[in-house]
Parts: structure tokens; C-alpha cells; sequence
């Protein structure tokens, strides 16, 4: 069901328009932007930010670099163990549609929507697939409401002040039973200078990460730590004296001997993950939970 981002009325409205109280959303190059149609939007979205990487860096780096292409080979594997019958599916934070790229590859009998706070990632979504429901929102005002089988997060909530408002308004979209695929960066003591350039609020300990999830609602499945082989590597990079200035984008330029190696390194944690290991620590969480079927 639709709902309005401002009152929370439930409607079908074809154009969007909320019947009760008339916020809709403003066409962007034709994105739909709904965080407008929310009262609040402007205090929230100083608070809501991202990376200041080109869209267009980011979007390269997704198609050779190892955290990327491992991070998506272990959500689909999840998609797929956990929720092989889901017929919608919404990537929250989408950024420029990779994952859900990966999805459309494996499961074209889903129905796939992304929503990100930046209509430049939109637009390079919408270039990679063109009939997928691309729209702005923040987390905590998506106009939906019981309308996905399943919703993905994949380093989102970090970027948010308010990120239990988040956690409720994913678990808000999601159908009774439905269920939730969550990454976050791992261990606030790992905290380095390039969390705070990634706009980053926190890194989250695994209790702290249960707990709100669960507050928000959910059941959890699963939670395990990944990037651990390569922890100590991206330790020592991030932790070494810098002989110059900080350079945000050097860890997007690895010398692809090297960038093969972590390659591998992750291929073997993602065996023993889905042999079912929880693994105790590493540079990211990974969860999945569900909302109750009641």
C-alpha cells in the first residue's frame, strides 16, 4: 500500500497525491522526491549524508573492487537462503543499483525498487535498469506501507543521527512475515579517518546492533561479522603513517594483484559463512531479520 511520507495516510492514489492532507512528491529529472512531501525533510537531510566520492568513481569502483563484489555475492547468497520465494524487494540506500543489478541477474520474477537520498545515483541507477521503481526518500518517510517481501540496507544506517527512525520505517514497508537484509561497519575502536570523511555516525558493537533492531520490531535470524580475512590488511593500511595529505580515494586504487588476493580471501570467509558460522569479529556486521508473521 502507498502511504504518504507526511501523515501516514494508506491510499492508492495513481499520481501520489495523499487525499488527506495533499503532499506529493516533486518530479526530479524524472525522480519521484518524496522526502519534500515531509514536513521535517529539511532538518533531517543536513543529517542524512554520504560519502563526497564522484558517483561516477563509485560506481567503477563497483565493478572490480573486492569489497563490493564480495559484499554483493554474500547479500545475494542471503536473498536467496533466506527469502527464496519473495515476489518484491526494496534496496534502501541503493546508491547506483549494484546489488539490485545483481538481483534482476538471478531472479527476473522479482520486483525490484530503490530509493537513495541522491538523485545522482538515481539517475545512474535508472540507466542501468530502466523499469525498475527508482524514487528519493529518506529512511524513516517511505511512502509505503506492508508493500515488500523484502527490504535490503547495505551500510546505510550508519549515515543516519536517527537511526532507530530508520530501522522503524523499513520495518513499516515490509509485509507481515517479510524480512530484512542489514550491513553496518563493525567495532567504534576501528574508527579512523576515513569513517568520518564517509559521513559516518557510528560503527555499530554487535549488541548495540541486536538491540535496536529489535526495538524497531524484528526478529533476528542471523548476525555475523565479514571482512575478516582482510581486517588486519585494512588495518594496516588505514593505521599507517601518512607521508602526505589524506587521500580518501586511494583505497578505490588497488593494484590488481592485490585486489585478486582479497578476492580470494573472501571467497573462503564466505564458505564458512554459508556453512553457517557466525563469525566474532571484522569490518562489518551482517544481518538478517525478519518482522513477525503476526
Amino acid at each position: 500500500m502507498r502511504s504518504c511520507p507526511r501523515c501516514r495516510t494508506g491510499h492508492q492514489a495513481p499520481d501520489w497525491v495523499c487525499p488527506a492532507c495533499g503532499a506529493a512528491p516533486v518530479p526530479i529529472q524524472g525522480i519521484l522526491s518524496f522526502s519534500a512531501a515531509s514536513d521535517t525533510a529539511s532538518d533531517k537531510r543536513s543529517a542524512d549524508q554520504d560519502a563526497d566520492y564522484l558517483r561516477s568513481d563509485l560506481a567503477a569502483a563497483e565493478r572490480w573492487h573486492f569489497w563490493f563484489q564480495s559484499r554483493r555475492r554474500l547479500v545475494l547468497w542471503m536473498l536467496q537462503r533466506y527469502f527464496p520465494n519473495m515476489q518484491s524487494l526494496l534496496d534502501v540506500g541503493c546508491g547506483s543499483g549494484f546489488v539490485l543489478e545483481g538481483v534482476r541477474e538471478q531472479r527476473r520474477d522479482v520486483a525490484l525498487s530503490g530509493t537513495d537520498a541522491g538523485i545522482d545515483a538515481l539517475l545512474i541507477a535508472r540507466n542501468r535498469m530502466p523499469d525498475v521503481f527508482w524514487f528519493e526518500a529518506l529512511a524513516d518517510g517511505l511512502p509505503f506501507e506492508d508493500e515488500f517481501d523484502a527490504v535490503m540496507a547495505l551500510d546505510v544506517i550508519e549515515h543516519i543521527d536517527r537511526d532507530g527512525d530508520a530501522l522503524a520505517g523499513m520495518f513499516r514497508v515490509i509485509v507481515p512475515g517479510g524480512g530484512l537484509i542489514l550491513t553496518v561497519p563493525q567495532h567504534p575502536s576501528l574508527w579512523t579517518e576515513v569513517d568520518a570523511f564517509s559521513c559516518h555516525r557510528r560503527r555499530y558493537t554487535r549488541t548495540e546492533l541486536l538491540q535496536k533492531v529489535r526495538v524497531a520490531g524484528f526478529e533476528v535470524v542471523r548476525c555475523t561479522s565479514c571482512f575478516v580475512l582482510t581486517l588486519p590488511l585494512i588495518m594496516a593500511s588505514r593505521w599507517r603513517p601518512r607521508a602526505g595529505p589524506f587521500d580518501p580515494s586511494a583505497e578505490l586504487r588497488l593494484p590488481r594483484l592485490v585486489n585478486g588476493g582479497l578476492n580470494g580471501l573472501q571467497e573462503i570467509e564466505s564458505w564458512l559463512i554459508k556453512s553457517g558460522l557466525s563469525l566474532p569479529i571484522g569490518g562489518s556486521l551482517l544481518m538478517v531479520a525478519r518482522r513477525p508473521a503476526a
